[in-house]
């Protein structure tokens, strides 16, 4: 088990009203480099860290399942899309197809591996969605990710490091 994923619903708790205003105030300004610096801490990130060893995203969250997740998972289990919907995935609030049950139902709790790793819902292969363009847009998910993935949590305090913000400056206006 990643060792920060005991404490890591306090350290998120801890940061998350400075990481939102971090974000908002990176949003009124992206910087050229934004994406560029966020991938390459993305990248430094998982060359170290191996998913299998926590698991946590499998274990408290659910993708969204797109109809063609659906139907590619369904065709893999050798399922109907209606019978495989009807028995993992239900409607959320936001009218999103998601997992009935956490842990997912496919996910093997001894090894933290995935029955359908090679099918898996598109948003489940993207997450925590931190190597993606206009990364910005994305902040209030990574914010949230924070409490659920070590590795967004170190990625976003590195990005507080690389990319600093000046909340309180005052811009003086010359002339």
């Amino acid at each position: 088990m990643d060792k920060d994923l005991e404490n890591l619903e306090k350290l998120a708790a801890d940061v998350e009203k400075q990481n939102k205003k971090y974000f908002a105030t990176i949003k009124k300004r992206v910087p050229k480099n934004f994406d560029v610096v966020v991938q390459d801490i993305h990248e430094k990130e998982f060359a170290k860290t191996d998913c299998l060893d926590c698991g946590n995203c499998c274990k408290t969250t659910s993708p969204i399942f797109t109809d063609k997740d659906t139907e590619r998972i369904s065709k893999h289990l050798k399922m109907k899309v209606r019978d495989f919907e009807a028995q993992y995935l239900e409607r959320d609030s936001d009218n999103f197809m998601v997992l009935k049950t956490a842990p997912c139902s496919f996910l093997d709790e001894s090894d933290n591996s995935c029955f359908i790793y090679d099918v898996r819902p598109k948003a489940c292969s993207e997450y925590p969605h931190t190597n993606r363009k206009k990364f910005i847009q994305i902040a209030d998910l990574t914010v949230a990710n924070t409490a659920i993935c070590p590795a967004t949590y170190r990625i976003v305090e590195e990005l507080k490091k690389r990319l600093p913000v000046r909340s309180n400056e005052k811009i003086k206006r010359l002339g």
